[in-house]
């Protein structure tokens, strides 16, 4: 007997944006299943990250249609984006702000956060919970970036070059997290 194949968790279709003349996405579609770990691969300039914008609604495409879990992203970006987690290719927070403090202040944003204790255990961040964002090593920061996309209990996270600037053995780390996640 045939399994029904599950609804795709992202669904793009025919996505285009120009800036004035120049030409960043030509047609783009794609799905993405639940549990499934998608890429954008190209050089740079390919519009991989406006594609990522324009899914996360930072920008709008001229043409085409974005459905996050069956939501139509135009009529419905408020729900759509409550089950997004999203880190964006370069991130940045205040030097004197704590990772205890950035994760209490983004979860305060939504109804049901992971608890900050939680996510610092989870993410390694423990010793580091308390020090000044300027303190933490490139490795820290990527992990505290993802704590920070999680702490919403997304279904879906979009990750913008998590893994850039990162030594060989952070990136084994991070993408550790990563399958970690998908397995949830």
């Amino acid at each position: 007997m045939n399994q029904p194949t599950p609804s795709p968790v992202v669904a793009v279709t025919g996505l285009w944006k120009h800036y004035g003349s120049t030409g960043a996405l030509s047609g783009v579609s794609f799905e993405v299943g639940p549990g499934q770990v998608f890429g954008l691969l190209g050089p740079n300039g390919a519009g991989k990250t406006t594609t990522l914008e324009c899914i996360l609604g930072l920008r709008q495409p001229d043409r085409g249609a974005i459905h996050i879990n069956g939501l139509d992203f135009r009529t419905h970006s408020r729900q759509a984006k409550l089950m997004l987690g999203a880190q964006l290719q370069s991130s940045r927070l205040q030097d004197r702000l704590t990772p205890r403090e950035a994760l209490d202040f983004f979860g305060s944003f939504y109804a049901e956060p992971f608890e900050s204790d939680e996510l610092l255990r989870r993410f390694e961040l423990e010793p580091k919970a308390d020090a000044p964002f300027a303190s933490l090593s490139g490795g820290q920061r990527q992990r505290l970036f993802l704590a920070l996309t999680i702490v919403n209990r997304p279904t879906l996270l979009l990750l913008d070059e998590p893994t850039a600037g990162l030594d060989p053995q952070a990136r084994r780390e991070l993408r550790s997290l990563i399958a970690g996640f998908r397995a949830e």
